[in-house]
């Protein structure tokens, strides 16, 4: 008999676009996520599980076109295959559906409401986050947990994530030069963990104040006739 395994038949990730080819319409859609990525690299730099797309195409049906959310997180997968890196995220084979998807809205709607959260809670991704910045009235951050095939809002801000370990939420920050409301990742306490800015920054800061010691230090063995090199 044939040994047919349909897995075979399936298009790879090399045979798919690798977006909707649809550009984003607000540079916040990719400067968000974005800056969510860049504090896991520095947060979970030794984990190897994780991965965290951004303007991705994630592939659920073979005979569809991808949804492709502004961000997602996906653990217990591979975060890198080689040096060319992923080209989209098809679920036939990295077999791990994506644990959160964050939409950040824009002017123009892209059914991050409607559509786009049906279409999340059929596939069973279990946190859906939107970032709509231009809320007044209403909080811009939204976290939704799929309870029984259902997005419930979760309340706070930020809001705990127990599956993944971390809060999510947006407070006033700089991120590249630019002060507004971010969205960064929190600890179950509520602090705020740093961006690679802030920690180079903060490394910086104390190099300067350890060489600011070491010359006052110097100037007062040279006050009381001792030549500092000397010692070393």
């Amino acid at each position: 008999m044939l040994n047919y395994n349909p897995l075979h038949c399936l298009p790879s990730a090399e045979d798919l676009p690798d977006s909707d080819d649809e550009p984003v319409d607000n540079q916040l859609q990719h400067l968000i996520p974005g800056l969510l990525e860049a504090i896991l690299a520095w947060l979970w730099t030794s984990r190897i599980d994780w991965f965290f797309g951004v303007d991705m195409g994630i592939y659920y049906d073979p005979e569809l076109p991808p949804i492709v959310p502004d961000g997602f997180l996906s653990l217990g997968v591979e975060r890198v295959f080689d040096e060319n890196l992923r080209l989209s995220y098809v679920l036939w084979e990295e077999k791990v559906m994506p644990i959160m998807v964050l939409e950040v809205v824009s002017h123009r709607r892209r059914g991050e409401y409607t559509s786009k959260k049906k279409l999340y809670a059929e596939m069973e991704i279990l946190y859906y986050v939107v970032y709509n910045p231009q809320r007044r009235r209403k909080a811009p951050l939204e976290v939704y947990r799929l309870v029984n095939g259902e997005y419930v809002l979760q309340p706070g801000n930020p809001v705990w994530l127990s599956e993944i370990g971390l809060a999510i939420g947006y407070e006033r920050g700089t991120y590249q030069g630019i002060i507004r409301d971010w969205l960064y990742w929190y600890n179950q306490q509520g602090v705020r963990y740093p961006t690679p800015e802030e920690v180079a920054i903060a490394a910086e800061q104390r190099a300067t104040t350890a060489e600011q010691r070491a010359q006052r230090l110097a100037q007062e063995l040279r006050r009381l006739g001792i030549d500092p090199d000397s010692l070393s």
